[in-house]
């Protein structure tokens, strides 16, 4: 009897454990989407426009290199909420910020 309702305390903490999984995982079409507000600066494919690096006196990396690319989730994440170098920090939920790691990782060389 006592396992059955310790078995009914967990399960709804189990199944919160697997919503918050799924809510951080990125949606790749949505990821593309977001990023579209990015592509001003880092390009429609994360190739980087030229012309405005040279505008801003910086080299923009693309962000399909393996330089980029072997970077973890936990550092992408960063770099968009806080920022990097001269690139402002990009406010978007947690959910928009899987979406756009997602995206980014279909850019691999």
């Amino acid at each position: 009897m006592r396992f059955h309702k310790l078995m009914l305390l967990s399960f709804p903490v189990l199944i919160a454990s697997l919503w918050v999984v799924a809510a951080e995982k990125g949606n790749v079409a949505k990821g593309k989407e977001v990023f579209s507000r990015c592509a001003g600066c880092h390009g429609d494919a994360g190739q980087g426009r030229e012309a405005f690096g040279k505008m801003l006196g910086i080299t923009m990396p693309q962000l399909g290199s393996k330089d980029v690319q072997s970077l973890d989730d936990a550092t992408i994440r960063k770099i968009i909420l806080e920022g990097k170098g001269k690139m402002k920090p990009v406010h978007l939920t947690d959910q928009e910020t899987s979406d756009v790691i997602a995206f980014l990782r279909t850019l691999k060389k």
